[in-house]
């Protein structure tokens, strides 16, 4: 069995002392999170001052328990007194206890005499046959000494990676080929991306799923768990959103997991095509980058203007620029329909506004007489083209764009054929796209 006695951080979710939105939200909807633990057979991977609570509230006893794995020496993943609490009622079980040397050094200070404990002090590289499945130690990205562990035992094989920050290029190559039944993976800081600490957040954690799927650690039936949660995410019910782009869920504390059959999958070529739409500063770029953050081999179509002499117009460009993930490939054109229609990875298209705008530009669109003299036809034959190209294609693409129609309508009348152009350019790409997105004050409202 393999059960999920805590997903919450050090201070859990809600922090006791906070009246945020998050924590708001997680109160009135009756999700209490404790801090992290997690029951695989007869293994416990970590053990802190809420672990024994958690397991009497799922109903769950923990004298089967024969081997206590501890990443490390902080009080929220290593709360030794449990092993006085269980010298009193135990008979001559013998408990294995596992964890890095300032771990075991803390552990052996509250072990009465002639307990039956067995203290095993790991580095990473180690590797322990045990009753009931084998232990790897990988290394973290933490504090102190801390370490993760791979283990496989009769329910399934795990992946426990709390805490840490990126994963460490040698934990990485340690796990090739595993193809985890379960990872549980921390996600502590959300958006917050500027904690400066050795923790993950949500773009981090998606780079990490990225990571370990291009090694075959994670695949399609693994079960990706985000753990180590705290306030800093958005409420639950956005933070499973998120988490869906990714192939990665969260679950209650007390559940019961599964192995081998994963309830949240990546995005598969059954949604193909995706468009953001939303207003100036709505959030739609950021939307539609979280929705390949986990994805590997991804495309970036700029339709910006390659050069400009604004100052501002760069700072903006620069600034998308910064946003994206270092891997991704980034690709200057307009020939939208040349890219959708050749194979290869995702795309991200940003932006079908700019591309609209330049291709008035070739026409000379903006002109009255031009458009009436043919522009209009070129360009709808530029826009037909491209919706075909939409329609038809097989990679999966995500395409930001503009809603331009809700405010005050132009005084000038070219400005007012570019509102009606786009609107009909985003209806028609709209129609023949197997989902439609809408973001409004950083919110995103399915279509």
């Amino acid at each position: 069995m393999i059960q999920v006695l805590g997903t919450g951080s050090a201070d859990g979710w809600p922090n006791p002392f906070c009246r945020c939105a998050s924590c708001s939200s997680a109160r009135a909807l009756g999700v209490i999170r404790a801090q992290t633990s997690v029951l695989l057979d007869d293994f416990m991977l970590d053990f802190g001052p809420d672990t024994a609570r958690s397991a009497e509230r799922a109903g769950v006893s923990l004298d089967r328990v024969r081997h206590v794995l501890l990443t490390h020496n902080h009080p929220d993943h290593t709360a030794p007194a449990f092993l006085l609490y269980r010298s009193w009622v135990t008979g001559d079980a013998t408990l294995d206890v596992i964890g890095p040397p300032s771990v075991i050094a803390h552990a052996r200070m509250w072990l009465p005499p002639d307990t039956p404990v067995t203290f095993y002090e790991v580095v990473p590289g180690d590797v322990l046959d045990l009753a009931g499945g084998r232990v790897r130690v990988l290394e973290a990205a933490h504090d102190d000494d801390a370490v993760l562990y791979d283990v496989a035992a009769p329910s399934g094989r795990v992946f426990y990676a709390t805490d840490t920050g990126p994963l460490p290029s040698s934990t990485v190559a340690a796990t090739t080929g595993a193809a985890y039944d379960v990872v549980f993976l921390e996600q502590t800081f959300g958006h917050f991306t500027a904690h400066g600490t050795a923790h993950l957040d949500l773009p981090s954690f998606a780079d990490q799923l990225r990571r370990l799927r291009a090694v075959r650690a994670v695949v399609d039936s693994t079960e990706v768990i985000a753990v180590h949660l705290s306030h800093h995410n958005p409420p639950l019910p956005e933070l499973e959103r998120q988490l869906a782009s990714y192939g990665a869920r969260v679950v209650p504390d007390g559940s019961v997991i599964s192995s081998g059959a994963a309830q949240t999958t990546p995005v598969t070529p059954e949604v193909l095509r995706t468009l953001v739409i939303g207003g100036a500063r709505s959030g739609k770029s950021l939307e539609a980058e979280r929705m390949l953050a986990a994805e590997d081999d991804v495309t970036y179509v700029a339709t910006s203007y390659p050069r400009s002499d604004d100052p501002e117009w760069v700072e903006r460009v620069t600034l998308h620029q910064r946003q994206r993930p270092a891997h991704w490939t980034t690709l200057e054109t307009l020939d939208l329909t040349s890219v959708l229609s050749a194979d290869g990875g995702p795309l991200l298209i940003d932006c079908l506004t700019l591309w609209l705008t330049r291709i008035l530009d070739r026409h000379n669109g903006w002109d009255d007489h031009a458009w009436e003299s043919g522009a209009a036809d070129a360009v709808a034959a530029e826009v037909n083209e491209l919706v075909h190209a939409w329609r038809s294609t097989r990679r999966r693409v995500v395409a930001v764009t503009n809603e331009v129609g809700q405010g005050l309508v132009p005084a000038e009348r070219s400005l007012r054929r570019f509102r009606d152009e786009m609107g009909r350019l985003n209806a028609a790409i709209a129609a023949v796209s197997d989902e439609v997105r809408f973001c409004v004050a950083g919110r995103v409202i399915p279509v």
